[in-house]
């Protein structure tokens, strides 16, 4: 597929169709990695790890019981 650079104030714009776009996950504001590996330039979606996303994952069987260490160590009261 080859694409046209567009002018977006003083730097080039490069326009993503609707499918690729569909097929990488990536929609308006999605933040993107850019590279240049041998002369060539490579742009992939970058993975955001937020903790929402973490926490939402959490489910009865990746959760863990709380851990006791057998003492206190500060001014913790109980």
């Amino acid at each position: 597929m080859t694409v046209a650079l567009k002018k977006w104030g003083n730097s080039l714009a490069l326009r993503i169709p609707k499918d690729i776009a569909k097929t990488l996950s990536i929609e308006y504001n999605s933040m993107m990695e850019l590279a240049i590996v041998n002369g060539a330039l490579i742009l992939k979606p970058k993975k955001i790890t937020l903790l929402e996303n973490l926490v939402s994952q959490i489910n009865s069987q990746n959760l863990h019981r709380e851990v006791s260490t057998g003492k206190s160590v500060g001014n913790e009261e109980w």
